[in-house]
């Protein structure tokens, strides 16, 4: 299966010159031209590599880095046509894999991509299954199922899911799950937590007939078998 990259870079002609080298080598590519469309794919999955530009309209690069660390670790390397060294500090304390200054010539940037994905090969990590009752997840694939039927889950639901799976039987509550799927500074919707809970319940309890996601009143919510 071919490798997925994808490009955040709101220089459209840019990001088509890229993509077509990417193509002629044989990758699988998607484009976003703007911060926010840029961070809500990322945050989607399913990447094996991102392009992501620093200077881009909406949120800049490094707070889409920023805000994708939280629920993502797929391999980065920045593009920017800055050459300050607290970017690139910046960038790579974030979490970035590379950083290339523009204009850069495209086998040096294939060449990088090459090895960020090597890299990321070789630190895969190993897989880890969690399950209650006939529901089961496997983290490193990325995949969840009940009495193996495949459930698509969007990234905050797996990382919902998993929260509650890696302490089932415990009781968590929405301030803890908020800290640890949307992150410590999360200024939207107080509530986000029981949305996606009720998201979760409608693909998994209500889809196969089940009561697994709990809510325990006045606390918070539980996954039991």
């Amino acid at each position: 299966m071919a490798e997925r990259i994808l490009i955040v870079e709101d220089e459209e002609k840019l990001a088509r010159f890229v993509e077509l080298e990417l193509l002629h080598e044989g990758y699988e590519v998607d484009k976003a031209f703007d911060g926010r469309n840029g961070l809500e794919k990322l945050e989607g999955g399913g990447y094996d590599l991102a392009l992501l530009d620093i200077m881009l309209p909406g949120l800049n690069g490094l707070e889409v880095l920023r805000r994708a660390r939280r629920t993502v670790d797929t391999p980065v390397i920045m593009l920017t046509a800055r050459d300050s060294v607290m970017d690139k500090v910046a960038g790579l304390d974030m979490g970035a894999e590379d950083y290339m200054t523009k204009p850069f010539e495209i086998e040096e940037l294939l060449a990088r991509i090459r090895a960020a994905l090597r890299k990321s090969q070789r630190r895969a990590p190993e897989t880890q299954v969690l399950a209650a009752g006939a529901l089961s997840m496997d983290v490193g694939r990325h995949t969840v199922s009940y009495d193996g039927h495949p459930i698509e889950l969007t990234q905050r639901e797996f990382a919902l899911l998993q929260a509650l799976l890696e302490n089932k039987g415990i009781v968590l509550s929405r301030s803890t799950l908020m800290e640890r799927v949307w992150g410590y500074d999360y200024l939207g919707e107080t509530n986000i937590v029981d949305v996606y809970v009720r998201y979760l319940r409608g693909k998994i309890d209500d889809a196969f007939g089940v009561r697994l996601v709990q809510t325990v009143r006045g606390v918070g919510y539980v996954i039991r078998d």
